[in-house]
């Protein structure tokens, strides 16, 4: 009977060690306390408490942590009630600070977060909150991570994901919105035709100098074309001039190589007198040299006639 009590017994101190042990995981810590006070924070690892007297007071995720919170209504400076939608992204950095340092620490920070809002937007017109997101975000994160650090909590960010302004103000905006939509596309409309007509300008232009051009080089064609025909006609007519006096010095050179007689000489002498003759000169002086031949010749011409009239 003995040795079943103590088997029963070491059964149960078996299964009572077994339950008391604990595995931490990664990022994670458990802490503890001993009879209601705070004893210690297990990290990652295994541990074994002590039955009874020891329990695990929270289990806390070290891991970066997401708090989405429901839209928080603003006043802003200029009287503007908006809607806010915020997030807020924590890390717990001191399990036991989180565990005995607040009640409910996300409501806490919940809370925090919409007083914080309501006091940095009531200090911007509704232009300025609209336009300000990241200062927002920058104010909201120092303050909540400073009001946070005494509960064990390192506020890493914060961001705004939604400002709703009121429905008048929505239509206003939108409106101001399409104007000014239709006045950039007036803009770029008066800018399209702007460049286009400086385009055909520029063609026109491109044109009106190419066909300058075009005219120029043709008028340099045609004076080069009419000045080598001149100078070709030139060409000919020296070439003629020079063939013609060629000819005749060939024929002078003939004649003096045939050592002409004083007969000749004189025949020729009266050609060129009869062809100056043949001119409309009023006087013709006749060299003494042809006097001679003229008296002979009227000499014969008279002493045939007498010829005849005997």
């Amino acid at each position: 009977m003995g040795w079943v009590i103590a088997g029963v017994i070491a059964v149960l101190g078996v299964v009572l060690v077994v339950f008391n042990i604990r595995v931490v995981p990664q990022s994670a810590a458990y802490v503890v306390e001993r009879l209601g006070a705070y004893r210690t924070t297990w990290q990652t690892g295994l541990h074994v408490k002590i039955p009874f007297l020891e329990r695990i007071a929270m289990q806390v995720t070290l891991k970066e942590q997401v708090a989405d919170f429901p839209p928080q209504p603003a006043i802003t400076k200029d009287n503007v009630i908006i809607s806010i939608d915020t997030v807020v992204f924590f890390q717990i950095t001191d399990p036991m600070l989180y565990t005995y340092g607040v009640e409910r620490p996300l409501l806490a920070i919940e809370n925090l977060t919409a007083t914080t809002l309501r006091n940095i937007i009531g200090e911007l017109d509704l232009d300025h909150t609209l336009t300000s997101r990241d200062t927002i975000n920058s104010k909201t994160r120092v303050v909540l991570d400073e009001a946070t650090d005494p509960w064990g909590i390192k506020v890493n960010r914060v961001e705004l994901k939604n400002i709703v302004p009121p429905r008048e103000i929505q239509d206003a905006m939108e409106k101001q919105m399409k104007a000014e939509r239709q006045r950039r596309e007036a803009i770029l409309r008066a800018e399209g035709e702007k460049a286009s007509k400086i385009l055909t300008a520029e063609g026109e232009k491109e044109s009106r100098i190419t066909e300058a051009e075009g005219e120029k080089q043709s008028m340099i064609l045609r004076a080069e074309a009419e000045k080598e025909a001149l100078m070709r006609q030139s060409e000919g007519e020296a070439q003629a001039i020079l063939q013609v006096q060629r000819a005749r010095a060939e024929a002078i050179r003939l004649i003096n190589l045939a050592s002409p007689g004083r007969e000749y000489l004189t025949l020729e002498a009266l050609k060129a007198f009869e062809t100056a003759a043949d001119g409309k000169a009023t006087k013709i002086i006749i060299p003494s040299e042809l006097q001679g031949i003229a008296g002979l010749a009227k000499g014969l011409t008279e002493t045939i006639g007498k010829e005849v009239q005997v």
